[in-house]
């Protein structure tokens, strides 16, 4: 599969499930899956990861938001020919930034739903956009990790 057919894929498999959960679901209403371990709940977030909220607000995390997707788009670009575990990261990445981008644009806001507890320990509620996100991290960090190494083990044959 290519990048943008990807990329696509992640996008529109994120908004299909916001809009499942949007017109299935009134806000804060939660149905167990695995009763106290995952649970669907519907929220809302207008603010940042974990509902962290943007100096001077909505709007300058929207122009944020746009400004780094933009930023995103070029890197792909700019690696496009790099290494797999890049690529992906950033298409991944670019995949959550798009899905949770088309929310801001269109409500203002961000859906999310998956929520996961074990126990006492309850996760902030996220969406498909936002494991994009994650997943790409880890590629970074995995590719960070192990070429990191590889080019510490090449210098030191010097």
């Amino acid at each position: 599969m290519n990048l943008i057919s990807m990329i696509l894929a992640l996008v529109c498999f994120d908004q299909w499930t916001k809009y499942f959960i949007k017109t299935n679901f009134n806000l804060y209403q939660s149905k167990p899956v695995i009763e106290n371990f995952f649970h669907l709940t519907y929220v809302t977030n207008d603010g940042m990861a974990f509902g962290l909220s943007f100096p001077g607000g909505k709007n300058i995390l929207l122009l944020m938001t746009i400004l780094l997707t933009i930023f995103i788009i070029g890197f792909l670009w700019k690696e496009r020919k790099g290494h797999p575990l890049i690529k992906y990261g950033l298409a991944f990445i670019l995949s959550g930034a798009f899905g949770n981008l088309i929310d801001r644009l269109a409500e203002g806001k961000v859906v999310d739903f998956l929520d996961f507890m074990i126990g006492d320990f309850h996760w902030y509620v996220f969406n498909i956009a936002d494991s994009s996100v994650t997943i790409g991290m880890i590629f970074f960090i995995t590719h960070s990790i192990l070429y990191n190494k590889e080019e510490l083990k090449d210098q030191s044959l010097l």
